[in-house]
């Protein structure tokens, strides 16, 4: 039977910043930003957005995007985010922004992405386990009063300003 590990906030040899450190055997536990990914879905001329089912910001709107899973890439944890949430399967284009949001500790990585239509040109998607509702919107008439978070206000910009003058590269936080 392990002994349970008893940690010191210090320090470590050779470090800059003050990490938990075990007492007894010297495991440093470094804590790192999490990496969320996902997209901003076009398809027919409209955005695809979710109703949120889960805290936090329940039943308000945002776009498929969720915390990347260990051994998984960006862009496959990008498309899962969206069958989870959205039923959809997605082509991925380049990527939209990478944003930062130091207070939550999370590095955002969003792509641009078109749905997948299998065959029938119609595109498939609906409400996933985490999702109370998804819907296409146009770009004019998109629920901003009821947007989950900030970072999707600056995705819906960035994806929109893209699309008036093309791709220059992904965007990184507004000033």
């Amino acid at each position: 039977m392990s002994t349970p590990k008893q940690f010191d906030r210090l320090v470590p040899t050779g470090d800059t910043h003050e990490r938990d450190v075990c007492r007894t055997c010297g495991f440093v536990n470094y804590q790192n930003p999490r990496i969320v990914v996902g997209s901003v879905v076009r398809h027919a001329g409209k955005v695809l957005l979710c109703r949120r089912a889960i805290e936090p910001r329940r039943g308000f709107w945002t776009v498929p995007a969720g915390y990347l899973e260990l051994h998984e890439t960006p862009e496959d944890g990008a498309r899962r985010e969206a069958r989870e949430e959205a039923l959809a399967d997605l082509a991925l284009g380049e990527l939209l922004a990478i944003y930062s949001v130091p207070h939550l500790s999370q590095v955002q990585l969003i792509w641009r992405a078109e749905l997948n239509t299998p065959g029938t040109g119609t595109a498939l998607f609906g409400a996933g386990e985490e999702s109370l509702e998804v819907a296409l919107f146009d770009w004019d008439n998109l629920p901003t009063d009821e947007i989950a978070f900030p970072t999707v206000h600056w995705m819906l910009k960035h994806e929109r300003e893209v699309m008036a003058k093309g791709y220059r590269g992904p965007f990184g936080n507004p000033e």
